[in-house]
């Protein structure tokens, strides 16, 4: 139990800056894909803001009570993969139609948890299909970005600069630095539109309605991403971090509950997060692990702030130039497809040409037979991958 005197003593600097670089990392790198989520889905911007707000308060709370309770950095993020399936998937559906797909995502992870099958979906599904899988959804974003680069090539050169001298000496600011430089070209070339003041953070409720076109587009391929890229990724960073007494099944089940009260107000899919928890979970957070679970609480000090005033963020972030957000949403993605093409590269051969074929198929972004690219790929990578598995098998 937490004892009154934990709370009053001198909280370590290094722990809360890591907790606050978490956040920053996090908002800055997604906010592009969020304005393009919501213009995907035809988002009011009422329900823009409430889709924020109620995303980061469920984040806040949640997370503020896990590491409480276990005394560890449990750092809870959204399904950024799930957002770029939104994206794609958006302009298919109405604002409703998406929500209700979220809710039943949100539910399907909480059966997961409370259930246990989490354990066997994560022992079932291939790593390198869901490494392909995961690539496959991120990298038109990624040539989308930059592509961008010749139609701005004043806003966008500056910011790749910063990007790629941030990735080589400051990692974890490369993205940042990028956003910084994004915009002081973009202010020196007055392509800034400042727009009118935002009002907070506020909720407002959204009607699902449930069809299996949108259950297949969006509910499946957002469960099987927030499994695959978020929840083991962030359970095994949390295990070689040493804090193996967190149990998994409740932080699935617990974060899936978030999701199911938040999705109404138009949340997304949200989970444990797996880079920002990376920045919390390690000597540099604070050379004692039993302290590190400050950072946890400073990362959700920081989502509390950035959801009370949800409204101001997305106001800031409709002041960048539409070239500028492609652009840093493409480089904020390079990691992430990095870890999915470098998890395609290590399967024994039959995996690797199906881990090929699930990439390239998800990033066609086609749709047939009212089947998304994500379903197909996964769906044929694994059929190549069991025939060349079947033919290779000794005779007798």
């Amino acid at each position: 139990m937490l004892e009154w005197p934990d709370l009053v003593r001198p909280l370590p600097l290094t722990a809360l800056a890591a907790g606050m670089i978490a956040v920053l990392v996090s908002a800055s790198s997604n906010l592009p894909l969020f304005v393009q989520m919501f213009l995907a889905l035809r988002l009011t911007p009422e329900q823009a803001v409430s889709s924020l707000t109620s995303m980061y308060l469920a984040l806040a709370v949640l997370g503020a009570a896990l590491c409480l309770v276990y005394r560890a950095p449990i750092i809870l993020g959204w399904n950024t993969a799930g957002l770029a399936v939104l994206i794609a998937e958006g302009p298919r559906f109405t604002p409703g139609e998406a929500v209700g797909a979220l809710l039943l995502a949100a539910l399907t992870l909480t059966l997961l948890g409370l259930t246990g099958l989490f354990d066997l979906i994560a022992r079932h599904l291939p790593p390198p299909l869901a490494a392909a899988l995961l690539a496959g959804v991120l990298l038109p974003f990624v040539l989308r970005g930059m592509t961008a680069i010749p139609a701005a090539p004043v806003l966008l050169l500056p910011m790749l600069g910063a990007y790629l001298l941030g990735r080589a000496l400051v990692p974890r600011w490369a993205v940042p630095l990028a956003l910084l430089a994004g915009l002081g070209a973009a202010a020196l070339t007055g392509a800034l539109h400042p727009g009118s003041p935002q009002p907070a953070g506020h909720l407002s409720l959204i009607r699902p309605t449930f069809g299996a076109p949108a259950i297949l587009a969006i509910t499946v391929p957002s469960v099987l991403l927030a499994v695959a890229s978020q929840h083991l990724p962030g359970l095994a960073i949390l295990s070689a971090s040493g804090y193996r007494h967190v149990p998994p099944r409740p932080l699935v089940a617990l974060t899936g509950l978030a999701g199911l009260l938040a999705a109404p107000f138009g949340s997304v899919t949200l989970n444990l997060g797996a880079i920002t928890a990376a920045l919390c979970t390690g000597p540099d957070a604070h050379p004692d692990p039993r302290k590190r679970y400050i950072a946890g609480l400073s990362c959700a000090a920081g989502y509390l702030g950035l959801g009370l005033n949800a409204g101001a963020l997305l106001g800031l972030a409709s002041v960048f130039p539409a070239p500028l957000l492609q652009g840093l949403a493409g480089l904020a993605l390079l990691g992430p497809l990095l870890v999915g093409r470098e998890g395609t590269l290590v399967a024994e051969p039959r995996w690797r040409e199906a881990a090929l074929l699930t990439l390239v198929l998800t990033a066609s972004g086609f749709t047939w037979l009212g089947l998304s690219a994500p379903l197909w790929g996964l769906g044929l990578g694994w059929g190549l991958a069991w025939l060349r598995g079947w033919r290779e098998r000794p005779a007798g």
